[in-house]
């Protein structure tokens, strides 16, 4: 990035030299091309310098948010830039011909400030904006190639969440994990996935009621199951049936709930249920 600014540079500096110098010509005066050649890499080689300052200051705009803000470093880093190239390429003229045996006044005044402060703000501006365009493109480009990110977890939203209540206890259990709910005298028994087990005084028709939204339905007297978590059913003659959960898990029902059954072989997969793990319904002769 920097020796193609560089090399931009050099060729805007060398067309300059030979055009001041062919104007020069014209006007009567000296062509002198080896002097303005000279004026010209001077400025350039202390520009060339400067790049770094140039090079901060556009990606701490990048960096920065709101039009103040920005317009404030760009500001700074003009003013900056501007002193410090006058500044560095007045001293290494003096210096250069101080080497070479002659002097060099820069003829100092408010009128050579602004001068050279004009040419200073238009080379910032073409510099920065060519930055800027590069610093886009580098971003672009590392961002098309770099791995996409692993999908983040699903987690449970506080919504599909219930809250068990056992006097001052409460245990946050997500609807997906409970297998089936059974009454137990006073209590009732949530028993998950996993094996755990909460007893949590209350009643199985008030469980019904809160749980009857996330497909758990009474499928006995004193039992509430999963249906989003059956993978088999086996009816018996009597009409009583046996529930058969994804992870090996079963559980009996009886006939009188036998219609909430029999609907899982018409649920589709949108509710829950992928075709690949549907529940295959066994008749026993």
């Amino acid at each position: 990035m920097l020796a193609a600014i560089a090399a931009v540079s050099l060729a805007i500096g060398i067309v300059n030299a030979f055009s001041g110098a062919q104007d020069a010509a014209w006007r009567g005066d000296s062509y002198d091309i080896g002097r303005r050649l000279f004026w010209e890499m001077s400025s350039i080689a202390v520009i060339l310098l400067l790049l770094p300052l140039l090079v901060l200051a556009v990606r701490r705009m990048r960096r920065t948010s709101g039009l103040a803000a920005r317009t404030a470093i760009g500001a700074i880093a003009l003013l900056g830039f501007s002193a410090l190239h006058i500044t560095g390429m007045v001293w290494v003229r003096k210096l250069a011909l101080w080497l070479a045996g002659g002097a060099y006044d820069f003829r100092f005044s408010l009128a050579t400030v602004l001068y050279e402060f004009r040419k200073d703000a238009v080379a910032v501006v073409l510099i920065a904006g060519t930055l800027w365009l590069l610093e886009s493109r580098r971003e672009l480009k590392t961002a098309a190639t770099a791995p996409a990110a692993p999908p983040a977890p699903q987690q449970p939203s506080s919504a599909d969440a219930i809250w068990l209540r056992d006097g001052s206890s409460r245990i946050r259990v997500v609807p997906r994990d409970i297998l089936w709910v059974a009454s137990a005298g006073n209590y009732i028994e949530y028993s998950l996935a996993d094996g755990t087990r909460h007893l949590i005084r209350g009643t199985l028709g008030g469980a019904e009621s809160e749980l009857a939204r996330f497909s758990i339905v009474r499928v006995h007297r004193t039992r509430l199951a999963n249906l989003d978590r059956v993978s088999g059913v086996d009816l018996r003659p009597s009409g009583d049936f046996e529930l058969a959960f994804d992870n090996g898990q079963t559980l009996g029902g009886s006939r009188r709930y036998r219609p909430a059954v029999a609907a899982l072989g018409s649920r589709t997969a949108a509710e829950g249920i992928a075709s690949a793990d549907r529940p295959t319904i066994h008749k026993q002769s």
